[in-house]
């Protein structure tokens, strides 16, 4: 199969253009590339729900016990964008509970909130 790949890019270039830098990979012999937006880079979360786990567990006295956000050692704004992420997606955040006790506050999802507890059930779709 012969394939002209200047042709795909001029079509791929309409399509990006129109949706905000997103691009829509062509299967060819060659490996094309998605562009990834500025907004998707800004809600891409810094550590994995796998790796935030094994953090929590290590801090937490056992998996459901409330813990300070403080106790992950990120920034301020790390923490509140990266439990923002997760919060905003339902099929992870049913397994997060925020509180607040009294310690540093953060916004997480536009709620102010001192400590996480996070079900063991998460597992279940680590």
């Amino acid at each position: 199969m012969i394939v002209d790949s200047y042709a795909i890019d001029k079509v791929l270039r309409r399509f990006s253009e129109a949706a905000g830098g997103c691009r829509i990979a062509i299967l060819t012999n060659e490996r094309k590339v998605a562009l990834m937006s500025g907004e998707t880079a800004r809600r891409a979360p810094m550590m994995s729900l796998q790796e935030l786990y094994r953090v929590y567990t290590t801090i937490a006295a056992k998996p459901g016990e409330p813990v300070p956000l403080a106790a992950f050692k990120l920034s301020k704004e790390e923490t509140e964008r990266l439990f923002s992420v997760f919060d905003e997606d339902y099929h992870i955040s049913r397994f997060f509970h925020f509180s607040e006790a009294g310690d540093e506050k953060y916004l997480v999802d536009g709620e102010s909130v001192t400590h996480v507890a996070i079900d063991a059930e998460i597992s279940s779709i680590l």
